[in-house]
Formats: structure tokens, sequence, C-alpha cells
């Protein structure tokens, strides 16, 4: 079997050869590649990228001319990866690579997708809480039950990876989103270890951005083929109460004859059924755009430096 691993990586300089080093010594017999994505680093990750690349042939690197973020760089390693099974990692060493059998055997039960369980984490309660509670959200929004959406220590089918496309802070709804395209999803705990070199790059503005991209992703798996399904039900129900309010006082001027200049609830029917009926129609032109434009385009990201661009293909069984 062909293995990928993507390694996204921030200054991270500590930890880099030792995670190969536990990598390669989980996977004797196998064929591998490496994929690191430098992103943006001000250390010196990306020159030991670069000496393990040339010592490695297995070892590819991918150097961003600045940070885009995670998901970018697993986007990027997504397309580049050659693997039969495809390993995204986080590249701090909290991540144990002694895991990676347990990742393969589940594969073979027919899962496509196997993702971490961090069962005990090593990581601050600031930290710990708001995932929890991340997770909580993610299990009634998308009835997807797995305990933890956070964590980057997963497995996939090439045939999965190839068909993803993430953005922002998606890479957090990866299970989500493999579920929606119909792919078998499972969870396997693994060992979180504590973390021994640098320090943590996410703060809690995070959470803030993974709010919004939960809405997209919430469009994108329920009502990406027919998003009048959700703006048509939003304008039609505004439409209805501005109607009901108007009728309501047009039976008091008609036949009581009492003014409705000085009666705000006249105001607020007339903006309910405006703002319906602007709903429905962004919701037709939603429409309209789907039928043209296919989802899923990539935002640009300006690459400086790709080292071993291409490796000897898999061999062929």
């Amino acid at each position: 079997m062909y293995l990928s691993f993507i390694i996204p990586a921030l200054n991270e300089e500590g930890s880099l050869l030792r995670l190969v080093t536990e990598i390669v010594a989980q996977i004797p017999g196998h064929d591998y590649e490496i994929i690191f994505i430098d992103d943006g680093s001000t250390d010196g990750s990306f020159e030991l990228m670069q000496k393990m690349a040339m010592e490695n042939e297995h070892i590819r690197v991918i150097k961003f001319r600045r940070n885009f973020g995670k998901a970018a760089a697993l986007q990027q390693g997504f397309e580049m990866a050659k693997g039969d099974v495809v390993f995204t990692m986080d590249a701090d060493l909290q991540d144990n690579p002694a895991e990676i059998p347990a990742f393969l055997a589940k594969l073979d039960e027919g899962y496509d997708l196997v993702s971490g369980w961090k069962r005990k984490r090593n990581d601050p309660w600031h930290k710990v809480l708001p995932s929890r509670l991340f997770n909580w959200v993610m299990t009634r929004t998308f009835k997807l039950k797995l305990k933890d959406n956070n964590c980057g220590f997963k497995a996939y089918r090439s045939a999965l990876v190839k068909q993803l496309c993430i953005y922002g802070e998606m890479h957090r709804f990866i299970p989500v989103l493999a579920h929606s395209l119909g792919y078998k999803v499972a969870e396997i705990p693994v060992q979180h270890r504590a973390r021994e070199f640098g320090k943590s790059k996410y703060g809690m503005e995070r959470y803030l951005r993974g709010f919004f991209d939960l809405l997209t992703v919430k469009m994108i798996t329920h009502y990406s083929k027919s998003p009048l399904y959700l703006f048509g039900r939003i304008g039609l129900f505004s439409s209805i109460v501005g109607s009901l309010i108007t009728l309501y006082l047009a039976i008091l001027k008609v036949f009581w004859g009492m003014p409705l200049s000085n009666r705000p609830l006249l105001f607020l029917g007339i903006l309910l059924i405006l703002g319906g009926l602007q709903f429905i129609s962004l919701g037709l032109i939603s429409e309209l755009i789907v039928n043209r434009v296919s989802y899923g385009q990539r935002l640009p990201i300006s690459i400086e430096t790709v080292i071993n661009p291409s490796l000897p293909s898999p061999p062929q069984e």
C-alpha cells in the first residue's frame, strides 16, 4: 500500500526530524511519501524541511509565501498526494505516529475516513472546554456522532480527498463533508501527547471563524443543490406574517375607521412582506447560479517553492 502523509507546519523546527523518524518506524513494508507544507514559518522550519527532502526522496516540501491557514495547506496537500491512503497530522508531535496501524486496520473494515478521538487531551482547560462545546454543537447540527471533530489526525482513502475542497476553517468539518458525499466515517481513540516544542498557533478567534464556517457547511451539505428551499421558507414565512398584519390593520381601518398613520405595526407588516419577497428572489437567483457554476472554486494561494514536486508513481499491483 502506498501511503501519503500531509503535515502542515508553522514554526515547528524542533519537532520535524523526530516526527519523520517516528512515522517511518511505523510503516515498514509500505511505500510512502511525506508532504510538508510550510505555512509561512519564520523560524528554521523550511530550511530543515529542505535539508530532509534532499536526504530523503520520499519527502516533498511546499512553501507558502505567507500564512494561509491550515485548511489551505491541507487542500494543497490533498491535490499533490499520490497515496492509496492519505494521513493528515499536526507537526507538533502531539499526534502519535504509533497510532498509524490502528487507522489502517479501521480503514480495512470498509470505512473511507477514520478520524482520531483525543480521549484524554493534554491541553489547557481554555482550549478543551470550547472544543467540547464545538463538538456538542456539531453533533446536534449535522447528526454525525463524532466525539472529536477537531482532531487533525485522520486517515482517508484517496478517492475521498480528491473530492474535497476546503478553505477558511473548514478542515474542522471534513468528516461532515465526507458524510454528506456518501462516504463512511468512523472514529478511533488516539493518544494525545503533551506539546514539547513550540507553542499553539490557535486562539479563541478561531471559534468565531468556525461558527461562520459552520453556517457555510450547513448550507453546503443541506441546501447547495436547492438553495430556494432555505431562502424560500424564510421568505414565505415572513410574507405570510406581514400579510396577516396588514390584513388585520385593513379590517380595523375599513370597519372601525381607525387611523393607520400612527401605527408602527403597519410599517412592520410592509417590511415583512418586502423582506419576504427579497428572500424568495434571492433563492431563485441562487438556483440559477447553482445550475451554471460548480461549487468549490479555490481561493488563490501563492506558492514560493516546491521541493521534489514529482516522485515515482506508486508500484502497480
